[in-house]
């Protein structure tokens, strides 16, 4: 079982029902095979490999394939039970697994970058494999001719991708913690927007087509929902991890988010009450409180005589304000604040006790996180990161057990 990171008193929590251990390597991808008791792997090993439970109640694995370069990503695709391995070389390599899932054939190999593929989305709709990179691109190429349809260049890595099939827009996190938002046409596309938060790369993205909402998780700890369909910029940011947020997932049923970080963390956020955007900080030359000059304002320093302060921010009103005009800390969970932080003495006494109810359960994983993959209609979860290992979890009493059926693995 796992144990919490807080002390909050909590009935449900995730239940560890299996390792896998055999990796050589860090395992970077992991996916559930719907109405399977199986699991599909890639390691930095070189490995691809499809692990069944056994009547002795492990998995082994009915699949063993080795690959000429360390492999980054998959996608796969369960209808059609095609499998997408993206390379530390570049490539990325399509395969067949056999229905009876003891063989896997290999199909194409597509060149889609010059370096590391970081992440990718196989649309059985368009018949597109599209990819992001560490040459910096974005690419899209067709699979049924294997040839390149377009790509696109950004400043920084491309590190994570989501795609909406219907409308053939991807969203792309880089390393510098922006999204772009682009619209993928053949041999052409255009920049809808770049969306702009988070104060470290972006490590994860998810897309929920239905809300059209997106939810980021990156390296400065938080995860951040932004309204894509309500068009007014509306972002709500949620803050309860201590380490870079590896993997989200959004489940529409239940209105909750999963996410989980580097660390083993694991959140899940209700995402089914009225929650509020956290302000815009507030930029001041002397404490928006007292009207003490921060230690920058040397004219205010030498009128008046007095040493500068160091500046804060109040997280509730977004003031400008010295440590002694913001002396306090409080959570605020309806702002996505689910541990204390700084807040004005004036904001401070506003709080009531029912301000301070969590809205988010915390978990430990007690193993690094980096790629989470879920079967809602299970409640199952499973993880896998660079300590080589993969756990699965029953997590059906900390999502809810009326969950109905209909969701695939990504």
């Amino acid at each position: 079982m796992a144990a919490e990171i807080h002390s909050r008193p909590q009935t449900a929590r995730p239940i560890l029902l299996n390792k896998i251990e055999g990796h050589s390597d860090a395992v970077n991808a992991a996916v559930l095979i719907p109405n399977e008791e199986g699991v599909i792997t890639v390691s930095e090993d070189r490995t691809i490999r499809v692990w069944l439970k056994r009547d002795s109640g492990q998995y082994w694995p009915s699949i063993y394939h080795t690959v000429s370069s360390p492999c980054s990503c998959m996608s796969y695709h369960h209808d059609s039970r095609r499998i997408f391995v993206g390379q530390d070389n570049g490539a990325v390599v399509e395969f067949l697994i056999s229905e009876d899932f003891n063989k896997m054939s290999h199909v194409k190999t597509y060149p889609a970058h010059q370096n590391r593929v970081s992440d990718m989305v196989f649309s059985l709709e368009s018949e597109w494999v599209v990819s992001t990179g560490h040459d910096k691109s974005v690419s899209w190429m067709c699979t049924q001719s294997g040839s390149m349809l377009g790509r696109h260049y950004f400043t920084a890595w491309a590190s994570c991708l989501q795609y909406d099939h219907e409308t053939q827009h991807a969203f792309v996190g880089d390393y510098s913690g922006q999204i772009t938002l682009l619209k993928l046409e053949k041999q052409t596309y255009s920049t809808i927007t770049t969306l702009k938060g988070h104060e470290g790369s972006i490590a994860t993205l998810w897309w929920d087509p239905v809300q059209s909402l997106l939810f980021s998780g990156a390296a400065d700890h938080s995860v951040i929902m932004w309204d894509i369909g309500g068009r007014k910029g509306r972002t709500l940011l949620l803050q309860g991890h201590h380490e870079r947020v590896q993997a989200v997932r959004f489940l529409q049923l239940t209105r909750q988010l999963v996410s989980c970080s580097a660390d083993g963390g694991m959140a899940v956020w209700n995402m089914d009450t009225q929650r509020e955007e956290a302000p815009q900080w507030l930029d001041s030359d002397s404490c928006q409180k007292c009207e003490q000059p921060f230690f920058w304002n040397i004219k205010q320093m030498w009128d008046t005589k007095t040493l500068g302060l160091r500046q804060h921010h109040c997280r509730k009103c977004g003031k400008a304000v010295c440590g002694k005009c913001s002396s306090k800390s409080t959570t605020f969970p309806i702002m996505g604040f689910e541990f204390p932080v700084r807040v004005c003495d004036a904001c401070f006494d506003t709080f009531k006790e029912e301000d301070r109810t969590p809205l988010a359960t915390f978990h430990e994983g007690k193993h690094n996180i980096a790629h989470m993959d879920m079967d809602p209609s299970r409640g199952l979860m499973v993880t896998c990161g660079s300590d080589r290992i993969v756990k699965i979890w029953d997590v059906q009493q900390v999502v809810g057990c009326s969950l109905a059926t209909g969701f695939s693995s990504r």
